[in-house]
């Protein structure tokens, strides 16, 4: 049994399952009493390996009555961090399933998924879902292929039409703050003559269901949406994901940026930031009748977010470091801040008439009124205090407000300074400001500039994709259930011609080789036929061993290191980071692929690792490195680790 918590995505998660022949089927409201229980009955005959439910299903003690005459082996959560009241998306629906496990005859597995779970949320799944001696794995929340860009200050109408016009025919989501701003961005788009749908829970069930429905089946291009649509979408060729407004936390802005680039294609997430967004969001957090201390933790994590927006650092690592994962890159190479190559700009003067401002304002007051004083204003407030007459009143005058505001929240995400919690925070100084007001150290700033995306014309690829929507409709399922964007591109890539050069794109099996595959390999023969295309003759038989892009990219990094090149050599002829280039070598290593993994012990410490490992356990790395001398990297414990599994 599958909780899932999107009734509207059930039937086309259980129509991916069929189509790859694993029998499922879903009960949610759409159906009536009779079917409902005929499913059950079918279930409990076996008819089907698996079952998805809603979570208010779980509420009615007809239902649960009426499962306890079914064997469940396991059940499966959905959407996990949804059962806790520190997650981004709490649903009080999902408090009933611990209820229901201990009216089932006997007790099922239970596994539960997240995509996005802070430490403290992961603690809270385990203790209301009554985990037993659980087994957490973390399996990384780095998406490689996604890039990251921030983008402040500029008019985001224009952005947004800038951006479409480079990128027509792409699929993406615009997520927007509010249903009057959903609407207003709706209506404008439309007008410009794009393909583009709306959704948010202003709209009747029928209108957002029509929605969905038309951007899964590739009707329409363009979602613009509120935070109400996504969660579980299951759409794989999304190119870009754009943030008109910022969210109100980093758990809710990588699930949304997340649904971006699914297939492994390259994605594209856009943050468009105004100072505006935060008075937005605090908005909202005051409409929620929450406890105060949650209402104190969602304006901790809205700080968090602002930060985010403000950092001169990697964005990647920035999202990575807020998760807690182990391996946080200091440049990814992929985001806004990294490809800014100009030079830095000394802003060390600017830095200490703030910090001077504000230890003269006695740190009691909030970033806006800070600004106005360096600004010189000659507002109410700033007079009645008597403002006016400190020493750094009118410092920054040259600045407008605004730009004053960013460059101390850009201070703020670099440590420098810190805000207090709560609807009014207060600014102060952190420990950091301290060598710089005293001339010892200096603060430097890049100016972001706005990332160029470049638009790939693929005739063959469009014809293909044409071709996946005429089939997608004929069948009545979502184009993407019939072959990904990465498995077209593929087929573009290697232009196979014939059935057994067409097993060998991923993606495509017997079963869908049998449905579709002839219709398929007749426009890639007329393509290569029409553009005089001479394919190289590769002859692949069952002795010979298949060429290289056609093995795994982890089996690449193996055969190379091999070879005799080290991870930092095989890392720049790849063009990858060298802990990917670790992480394939781990992972060769535990599917049973032969490695010496000596060569990446230091010998006179692998006791002292295993030790520790004995000690601490090994489900994380990080309190075992903080036990060993610093010279041990964490790709020598891991060796250590699949040594002795392997």
């Amino acid at each position: 049994m599958v909780i899932s918590p999107l009734i509207s995505l059930m039937k086309d998660q259980v129509d991916a399952l069929n189509s790859l022949g694993i029998s499922a089927t879903f009960i949610n409201s759409s159906l009536d009493n009779d079917e409902v229980e005929k499913r059950i009955i079918e279930s409990g005959q076996g008819k089907y390996k698996l079952l998805y439910v809603a979570p208010e299903r779980l509420d009615s003690k007809r239902f649960v009555n009426s499962i306890r005459s079914i064997t469940v082996s396991m059940l499966a959560v959905d959407e996990a961090h949804c059962v806790s009241q520190w997650g981004h998306d709490f649903r009080p629906s999902y408090l009933a399933i611990n209820s229901l496990v201990k009216e089932l005859p006997r007790r099922p597995v239970i596994t539960a998924f997240t995509a996005t779970a802070t430490e403290e949320v992961t603690q809270d799944i385990v203790r209301l879902l009554s985990l037993r001696n659980p087994k957490i794995h973390v399996s990384g929340f780095n998406r490689e292929n996604l890039s990251f860009t921030v983008i402040r200050g500029e008019n985001k109408q224009d952005f947004i039409a800038d951006y479409l016009s480079s990128n027509r025919g792409q699929a993406g989501i615009i997520y927007v703050a509010t249903r009057k701003e959903v609407d207003n961005l709706h209506h404008w788009l439309q007008r410009k003559g794009y393909a583009v749908g709306k959704y948010h829970a202003g709209l009747s069930d029928e209108e957002r269901a029509r929605s969905q429905e038309k951007f899964l089946y590739d009707d329409l291009q363009i979602m613009v949406a509120t935070n109400a649509f996504g969660m579980g979408i299951d759409k794989s060729n999304v190119r870009y994901v754009i943030h008109y407004n910022m969210p109100k936390n980093m758990e809710a802005y990588y699930q949304e940026a997340g649904r971006a680039g699914r297939d492994g294609e390259p994605g594209q997430c856009i943050l468009l930031f105004s100072s505006q967004d935060v008075q937005i969001q605090k908005f909202l957090i005051e409409q929620n009748q929450v406890a105060p201390d949650r209402k104190l933790n969602e304006y901790k994590k809205l700080q968090g977010m602002v930060d985010y927006c403000h950092t001169t650092q990697c964005l990647r690592g920035a999202i990575l470091k807020y998760f807690n994962d182990e391996n946080i890159p200091e440049e990814c190479g992929n985001c806004s801040n990294c490809n800014d190559n100009r030079e830095l700009i000394d802003r060390t003067i600017d830095s200490q008439k703030i910090f001077s401002c504000i230890w003269r304002m006695q740190e009691q007051y909030g970033v806006s009124l800070v600004a106005d004083v360096l600004k010189g204003s000659q507002n109410k407030k700033v007079l009645q205090y008597g403002f006016n007459r400190l020493s750094t009143y009118g410092l920054l005058n040259h600045y407008t407000v605004k730009e004053i505001t960013d460059f101390i929240h850009t201070l703020i995400a670099e440590g420098y300074l810190y805000l207090t919690e709560g609807q009014y925070p207060v600014v102060k100084l952190q420990q950091k400001a301290i060598p710089v007001l005293k001339g010892q150290e200096k603060v430097f700033q890049k100016v972001r500039v706005k990332g160029k995306i470049e638009e790939v014309d693929n005739s063959l690829f469009e014809q293909l994709r044409s071709l996946r929507k005429e089939i997608s409709q004929r069948n009545n399922v979502p184009p993407y259930i019939i072959f990904s964007d990465s498995t077209l591109r593929e087929m573009c890539e290697h232009l196979p011609l014939d059935e057994n050069e067409m097993l060998n794109i991923k993606g495509v099996g017997l079963g869908k080789l049998e449905n579709y595959g002839n219709e398929f390999l007749e426009v890639i023969r007329e393509y290569v036929q029409e553009n005089n295309i001479r394919k190289k003759e590769i002859t692949v038989s069952q002795e010979q061993p298949k060429p290289e892009k056609s093995l795994p990219s982890h089996v690449i990094s193996l055969n190379m290191l091999l070879e005799g090149m080290t991870i930092q050599e095989i890392a720049v002829k790849r063009n990858i980071k060298p802990v990917t280039v670790q992480d394939h070598i781990l992972r060769c290593g535990l599917e049973g692929h032969e490695i010496d993994w000596d060569q990446f012990i230091p010998q006179e410490y692998e006791g002292l690792i295993l030790q520790k490992i004995d000690l601490l356990g090994a489900e994380k790395l990080k309190p075992i490195k903080e036990e060993l001398p610093n010279e041990i990297d964490y790709m020598a414990i891991k060796a250590v680790i699949c040594k002795y599994k392997c």
